[in-house]
């Protein structure tokens, strides 16, 4: 069982930056592949970033490349995401989730990962 806690979100204007994180408890965190999502009102979750259980291997969606970047420090147990240069379009509840991988992957799907924490809010204004 993997507890996971995010933290970090809160009231911004766009173009200013945050770093959220997801601190993990529980289990060997270096044994999990882990990524953040995000919802939008009315809208479907969707991936924003993905990260392989060492680190080595990142992915970001389309939207955010370029603005924000996905890290983690295994000895930490925690899982980064430093949003730069932020739109009111990424206004949405992020949530970081895990699963356990044992190979150099990261994974793109909700349905790929087993463990979800409770969310934190950003709010980009105009």
């Amino acid at each position: 069982q993997v507890q996971l806690v995010e933290s970090g979100g809160g009231l911004v204007q766009a173009g200013d930056s945050l770093r959220l994180s997801c601190a993990a408890s529980g289990r060997t965190f270096s044994n999990y592949a882990m990524g953040w999502f995000r919802q939008a009102p009315g809208k479907e979750r969707e991936t924003v970033a993905a990260i392989s259980p060492g680190g080595g291997r990142t992915y970001s969606a389309d939207s955010v490349k370029g603005r924000f970047t996905v890290s983690r420090d295994n000895a930490k147990n925690t899982m980064y995401l430093q949003m730069n240069s932020l739109k009111p379009e990424d206004t949405a509840v992020y949530y970081c989730a895990a699963r356990e991988s044992f190979g150099n992957y990261y994974y793109l799907r909700q349905s790929d990962y087993n463990y979800w924490g409770q969310g934190t809010q950003v709010t980009v204004s105009s």
